[in-house]
């Protein structure tokens, strides 16, 4: 046990530096202190007892519940935001919380990938603040953006308008997400507008992705860029529980493989795997099998989704959806996407 000088010392020196405010090197300078004995102290201070350091956690903030989804699922980040079990509520609380994280992460070399037709991700542009960086990132689409006239300028909009308050450039993808045939997605393929968007896909570093049911959502159906009821049917008998991009998945991630896939025109599930940060924002009773699916694969490694589809996320995951599990997921699509 400390001698009371020493548990003396090692008082005022706490009280100088959290209470005072001083710097260590200036409590050097009026005890005439090295800074390493100023250090040794404070630290000795806390395991004493004579400091106890707390975090308040403020009300709508839930760090438990995103620590334990960062646990569940391996991802980098787990952002939960309050709402109600409501969709279009949870779309427009959602916005907000991408459009922060995208400001205090963006950096100025990303080739950012994004995906149209994401309500959520409409809500995150018009969230954003304009905040140009030196030399701008890059911005593509990713899923392609032309669809029903009424529509379409949510696809366009996302883009440009994100480009625009990054200071970065905007690469647009001219054709449908979806087309009536394999053949016609060939043809629509050889566009030089259409072949420099989808060279870039290889390229990016940070993908901002929506995450659909089967079950399109309303602005997905609005923009025409979906299968038919009977093409859906097929694909929840194939064990199919959501897609990004177009782009299906089963429950633990892996792809739903059907001629359908030869008729979008978007980025791959293999590209996304290479990126170095896929960002899911979904949230929603309707979409949980969905979003679960896409952490079990490693499809994506941020998630923000709302309070009580992360309860349902830390509380309904199969056992096999495993930290471990993800990473040899993503470690076989990282393999199979380059030979």
């Amino acid at each position: 046990m400390a001698r009371i000088d020493e548990l003396r010392l090692m008082t005022k020196v706490a009280r100088m530096y959290y209470e005072q405010g001083l710097r260590q090197t200036g409590i050097m300078d009026r005890l005439n202190m090295s800074q390493s004995t100023i250090s040794r102290l404070l630290k000795r201070a806390e395991k004493a007892g004579i400091v106890r350091i707390t975090v308040s956690v403020p009300s709508g903030a839930h760090p438990e519940l995103e620590e334990a989804l960062q646990r569940k699922y391996s991802v980098k980040e787990a952002i939960v935001v309050d709402s109600i079990e409501d969709d279009e509520q949870i779309v427009r609380d959602l916005g907000p919380a991408a459009a922060y994280y995208i400001e205090t992460t963006l950096r100025s070399n990303d080739v950012v990938g994004l995906s149209s037709w994401s309500a959520a991700l409409l809500a995150m542009v018009d969230s954003m603040h304009p905040n140009p960086r030196p030399g701008g990132p890059r911005v593509v689409q990713i899923l392609g953006g032309v669809g029903n006239p009424s529509a379409e300028v949510h696809a366009t909009h996302l883009t440009q308008r994100f480009a625009s308050l990054a200071g970065g450039t905007a690469t647009l993808l001219p054709a449908p997400g979806v087309v009536g045939s394999a053949e016609a997605r060939l043809v629509l393929m050889k566009d030089r507008f259409v072949q420099e968007a989808m060279r870039l896909m290889d390229t990016v570093s940070l993908a901002l992705v929506g995450i659909g049911a089967v079950e399109p959502s309303r602005l997905l159906a609005a923009s025409g860029n979906v299968f038919s009821a009977e093409e859906l049917e097929m694909l929840s008998a194939q064990g199919a529980v959501g897609d990004i991009c177009l782009r299906f998945f089963d429950r633990q991630g892996g792809p739903v493989v059907t001629p359908l896939n030869g008729r979008v025109i978007g980025m791959e599930l293999a590209q996304l795997r290479r990126a170095n940060r896929v960002v899911g924002v979904a949230g929603g009773s309707r979409k949980t099998a969905a979003i679960r699916g896409a952490l079990a694969g490693g499809l994506i490694n941020v998630l923000i989704t709302d309070r009580n589809t992360a309860r349902r996320l830390v509380a309904d995951a199969p056992a096999d959806e495993t930290g471990e599990h993800r990473q040899r997921r993503r470690a076989v699509g990282r393999k199979s996407s380059v030979t």
